[in-house]
């Protein structure tokens, strides 16, 4: 039967069968000496006399390490417009990583009902008029359309913390409560602890608990690669005078030409040139 992997506790990992159970499966050995599952993978699994037996993990659409989920479907940035403030650089970084690990970003804004000053006013509809898909939220005030977009979808949050990625849940599930800081304290950070990894279900989909991106690190990023991660710079990607272009000085650019005309943001393409510059800067010193 075909499974997915919901929790990992040690080596306990608890499966989502198609008929909506649960069962508890184990690892055959072949499968320990190699890549072990994690929580999102689909398996292959057979009946045993105490439980399933896992025989194999089926090609994974794509892995996330930070935290160690496998085939996400979208990955939600969740930002407040104050405590924390907004920030469209750690957005747009953010964004570059999810997209380079071939997962759909979405932009969730938090915390509305505090107050939106005018600058960051501006940045929130920048973003709506750009390709990535942006809610509001404000205290007491869900928008309905956050429930359908988790539907039948492994989602990730990631943002700030503090932003309000449990708050955010708990409204959309009352019976679920994230308690990431409690697992910690139970788990023991920084020590050798029994291993745990869930994705819980919530408004008809599957949330990891974890936060992710929690390190921006863009070492896997190379200069040519990354104006494909933009979101913003999809429309124009193949269309440069040159096969090469960065976007950055090369005559002919037609990400430049839309910066210049207004279809993509000037701040859009300032956070993207300061990324481009830190992986520039990164290779120069390994030459």
């Amino acid at each position: 039967m075909i499974a997915r992997v919901v929790k990992i506790v040690s080596k306990e990992y608890t499966l989502l069968l198609d008929d909506g159970s649960r069962a508890i499966g184990v690892l055959r050995g072949k499968v320990k000496r190699f890549d072990a599952p994690c929580a999102g993978d689909l398996v292959e699994a057979s009946g045993g006399p105490h439980g399933l037996v896992i025989e194999k993990i089926l090609p994974r659409a794509n892995r996330l390490y930070r935290p160690s989920v496998a085939n996400v479907d979208q990955a939600i940035i969740v930002m407040s417009v104050v405590d924390p403030d907004f920030s469209p650089a750690l957005i747009d970084r953010i964004s570059i990583l999810i997209r380079d690990a071939g997962i759909t970003p979405l932009l969730c804004v938090t915390k509305c009902d505090l107050g939106i000053s005018e600058e960051t006013e501006v940045r929130i509809q920048e973003y709506e008029r750009g390709p990535m898909k942006v809610i509001r939220t404000a205290k007491g005030s869900l928008d309905p359309s956050l429930a359908s977009v988790l539907q039948g979808k492994i989602t990730v949050l990631t943002g700030q913390s503090g932003a309000g990625k449990s708050t955010l849940l708990n409204e959309l599930e009352p019976t679920f409560h994230l308690a990431t800081q409690e697992i910690s304290k139970a788990l023991g950070r920084g020590k050798h602890t029994t291993r745990h990894n869930e994705l819980h279900p919530v408004a008809g989909g599957l949330v990891a608990d974890t936060p992710g991106f929690s390190s921006l690190d863009f070492s896997r990023i190379s200069a040519r690669e990354l104006g494909e991660d933009v979101i913003d710079f999809e429309p124009y990607i193949g269309k440069c005078r040159f096969n090469d272009c960065v976007h950055q000085n090369e005559p002919g650019c037609a990400v430049k030409e839309a910066v210049e005309n207004g279809s993509i943001p000037l701040i859009r393409y300032q956070d993207y040139l300061s990324v481009l510059e830190m992986i520039q800067l990164r290779r120069e010193k390994y030459l």
